[in-house]
């Protein structure tokens, strides 16, 4: 069976100008004003998450509201707000727009398939907000990049491989604690992120041999992007990739809180995890 990100990564490769550029700051924009309205008048909240018995009745508009619905309540919402843009930021630089446009929004469309047959088969208008969304938006980050550090409430250092061990953990508890059909929604996560991430992991678990005359388009894209990054350059955002040679007007500075000597371009200088080792 082909891997699906094959498919994915070529028409992300064939239409560069597909999805929505800088998606994560208008989610973000739409999250926090929807939490400070939240915070005026609670029931307004209860008036955008998704509702198949609502919206069949004519309240279409939860089909999209849901998505935007804030990720956490109270004081911690500022903190997830700013967890969740980072990570879906991050996401699209490394993906690049199309293909995390896709990621996003397919994972917008297992959450719909999902609250309509549990309605359809159980009889049960199940709520369902986005908080899958962003659980398995932040696993697909841990498995792209499980060393990360990051600090736990601004204080405790933690790499972001231990932060998904203690949320799969949570996931698995929660399947077999929480009454059906409310267990299965972190199904949908992990099915997200399985079709995102599980042929890598796959591979990495199981390597097999494939036929030499077999056209790889991830391996291929991946070369190809190794072969663009040898070209000469003095300077190169440790983030994004770009380098003065492709970019001569990008400004480029070296952090002064990061171990060792690492450049960042003028878009992430101030916007990246310093490197402790």
């Amino acid at each position: 069976m082909r891997d699906p990100m094959n498919h994915i990564e070529r028409f992300s490769y064939n239409h560069p100008n597909f999805g929505i550029p800088n998606l994560m700051k208008y989610i973000t924009v739409a999250n926090v004003a929807f939490w400070i309205m939240g915070a005026i008048n609670p029931v307004f909240l209860s008036y955008i998450s998704f509702d198949p018995q609502a919206i069949l009745h004519g309240q279409v508009w939860r089909l999209v509201s849901f998505m935007l619905y804030p990720p956490s309540s109270g004081l911690l919402a500022l903190l997830a707000f700013y967890f969740y843009y980072w990570v879906g930021s991050t996401l699209q630089q490394y993906w690049g727009t199309p293909q995390f446009n896709i990621y996003f929004f397919s994972g917008v469309i297992l959450t719909i398939i999902f609250g309509f047959v549990i309605y359809f088969t159980t009889g049960i208008p199940i709520r369902l907000t986005s908080t899958y969304i962003y659980l398995s938006m932040f696993f697909s980050f841990a498995a792209l990049f499980p060393d990360m550090e990051v600090l736990l409430f601004f204080i405790i250092p933690v790499q972001m491989k231990y932060l998904a061990i203690f949320d799969g953990i949570f996931f698995i508890f929660g399947i077999f604690t929480n009454p059906f059909p409310i267990n299965l929604l972190p199904v949908v996560a992990v099915l997200n992120f399985l079709i995102f991430c599980g042929g890598d992991l796959i591979r990495e678990i199981r390597p097999r041999k494939v036929s030499k005359d077999a056209v790889n388009f991830r391996k291929a894209s991946r070369e190809i992007k190794k072969a663009s990054n040898q070209k000469l350059y003095t300077h190169k955002c440790e983030v994004c990739g770009r380098t003065d040679t492709d970019f001569p007007n990008l400004e480029f500075r070296y952090c002064s809180r990061c171990a060792g000597y690492h450049c960042f371009c003028e878009d992430h200088i101030n916007s990246h995890i310093h490197f402790t080792e």
